[in-house]
């Protein structure tokens, strides 16, 4: 597999230093250790601080700005950052109101930033997100992963603290997002980690892995692949039957890319899922397509779903000013 790499040991490093070069007036970068924090933090509100590892992008250094993140820890490529990055990036961005980590729910994720949070000085909370219905839910950084649900939590629970929003309210708000939030996805091909310098799992070109995480994990089972209708039914049969939406409710549906999924394919599958959410008599009221959680250069595509109330519908408009989301 062909990359744009100088030094693999420095990828991360590059990389990060042509981000903050390229949105100077949005970011700010520390190497030692590694973190990103907004160029200029309000005062005072909750610090929102999130992070995991790097291939993901944007999520989630591209997600700090105004009505969203106010730091961001990315560790190496697929790996956790450590304590210290947490620390350090907590420090940095601490307003006096708070602090909350919101962690996907992956172990490494999980387990360093409880670490972190036990050593934090400043109040602080944690919100986990495990939005992934490929496995079943857990709290205990086992189970059901974290994966493009992440950004509607970030999101949400970002300008409710643009807002003034309390830490104990911004927590409240990010568990009520995760349990209203459910994904799923699906991939035609693996990824490669610049350091192994081969994917992550073969798969022929006839076939697809249904159910796949975003560090390139094999899905729940794999198959031929089929048409993109026949996969959105499936998809959704997952995640509505997790969720079990009232008729008449309105819906957030983002399609998200996985990095080498072209817009005219994620607006095809959006057309498809729209379809049969109105056929259930779901309304989607809101909605974000494109590669938002991406694990390198997979193709492939996950949907999620969040049920709205009128609270989130009016934090979802709230201005939002990052790298990858403005509006």
């Amino acid at each position: 597999m062909k990359k744009f790499v100088n030094d693999v040991e420095l990828l991360l490093q590059e990389s990060l230093q042509g981000m903050a070069a390229a949105h100077s007036d949005l970011l700010r970068l520390s190497l030692e250790p590694t973190f990103v924090t907004r160029a200029q933090l309000p005062q005072p509100k909750v610090a929102l601080i999130s992070g995991g590892g790097s291939g993901h992008e944007p999520l989630h250094c591209g997600f700090i700005g105004r009505g969203m993140l106010d730091a961001a820890c990315p560790g190496q490529v697929f790996t956790s950052p450590t304590p210290d990055q947490m620390l350090a990036a907590a420090a940095a961005a601490d307003r006096g109101k708070g602090v909350l980590f919101i962690v996907k729910n992956y172990a490494g994720d999980v387990m360093n930033f409880q670490m972190a949070a036990e050593m934090m000085q400043q109040p602080c909370a944690t919100v986990l997100v495990n939005d992934d219905v490929a496995v079943e839910r857990s709290t205990h950084g086992t189970g059901r992963r974290g994966v493009a649900g992440t950004l509607i939590v970030e999101k949400l629970v970002g300008a409710a603290a643009e807002a003034g929003a309390s830490l104990e309210q911004c927590k409240v708000l990010g568990d009520r997002v995760n349990s209203r939030t459910a994904s799923m996805g699906v991939a035609f091909t693996s990824c490669t980690v610049p350091a192994a310098r081969r994917p992550t799992f073969d798969i022929a070109d006839d076939e697809m892995e249904f159910g796949v995480g975003i560090h390139g994990e094999p899905g729940r089972r794999r198959g031929p692949v089929r048409p993109a209708q026949e996969l959105v039914h499936e998809l959704m049969d997952a995640i509505l039957g997790d969720l079990q939406p009232k008729p008449g409710s309105q819906i957030l549906l983002h399609v998200n890319g996985f990095g080498a999924t072209p817009l005219i394919e994620l607006y095809l599958l959006y057309h498809c899922a729209n379809q049969l959410l109105d056929a259930q008599g779901l309304k989607v009221a809101r909605s974000l397509v494109g590669n938002y959680t991406t694990a390198l250069e997979m193709a492939g595509a996950s949907l999620t779903i969040t049920v709205l109330d009128e609270e989130m519908k009016s934090l979802w408009d709230a201005p939002v000013h990052t790298a990858a989301l403005r509006w």
